[in-house]
């Protein structure tokens, strides 16, 4: 038996809910074979409210993760989350060249949930001007959108498209504008934009505030799709449907967050 392989180059969520754990428990539904180079360890403080301590890798480390996984096994699919410095930027960058590696998906995680700054905002201007020039396909939320089309706040579905337009531009082959619940609308809606034609993605809009690590979860669906060979439009309609699953049946860990149910698909619907 043979599995298709796919990397995340990303941060680890010591809750679980996030960053590549959330990725790997999605590889593992999709049957694809995940593979992890950690770029930051995130703790939360239950003493104090769940606030985030950061706590980044040396690049060196990052480096010879890199080389075990795709020098040492390969990969069919990669995607990037989390990535804390501009160098660690580069530095995805610079291997998704190098190898000439595809299907790649990228993530532009530029804050924790529950945060409404740029966690590190000299790397936003690294994504804009190298990550997204190698991605097969990015997916931003609202405000990282506005980041990176210097459009700011989003509101409406055609401030998505102008943004997703602006993005393509930048040299994304496709761009995934995601709205989720955030945007004022009936449904859950996200644009998809291949440089010719926009389309609309409409999922039903769940009423819950356990969408922790929601977004990591959304782009790993994508990307162990596409290791399963699944074309772009075909793997962001699956994870559509894996990602509303999963926030369908949500659930509480503390009195702070609650993530997404990596297995809701599988076992409820």
């Amino acid at each position: 038996m043979t599995m298709k392989k796919a990397l995340t180059i990303a941060g680890s969520d010591s809750s679980g809910g996030a960053g590549l754990q959330a990725d790997l428990k999605t590889f593992q539904e999709h049957g694809v074979y995940g593979m992890t180079a950690v770029t930051t360890i995130v703790a939360m403080d239950p003493h104090n409210g769940w606030q985030h301590q950061v706590f980044p890798i040396e690049i060196d480390t990052i480096k010879a993760q890199l080389a075990t996984i795709i020098e040492g096994v390969g990969v069919d699919a990669m995607k990037t989350g989390m990535l804390p410095t501009a160098e660690i930027v580069e530095l995805a960058a610079d291997t998704i060249k190098k190898y000439n590696l595809k299907n790649t998906v990228i993530d532009p995680v530029m804050v924790c949930k529950g945060a409404d700054e740029v966690l590190y905002p000299d790397h936003a201007e690294a994504i804009r001007n190298s990550l997204t020039k190698v991605a097969t396909v990015i997916t931003p939320n609202l405000f990282e959108a506005g980041q990176l089309s210097g459009l700011g706040t989003i509101q409406t579905v055609d401030q998505m498209k102008e943004a997703a337009a602006i993005i393509h531009d930048l040299g994304a082959k496709y761009v995934l504008v995601k709205g989720g619940g955030k945007l004022e609308h009936k449904y859950a809606v996200d644009v998809l934009y291949d440089g010719k034609d926009f389309e609309i993605l409409e999922g039903e809009r769940i009423d819950t505030t356990y969408t922790h690590g929601a977004g990591c979860t959304y782009s790993s669906a994508i990307t162990a799709e596409l290791a399963n060979g699944k074309t772009v439009k075909e793997a962001v309609y699956s994870a559509k449907k894996f990602i509303t699953a999963a926030i369908r049946h949500s659930f509480p860990l503390n009195q702070y967050v609650g993530p997404t149910c990596h297995a809701a698909l599988r076992l409820y619907e």
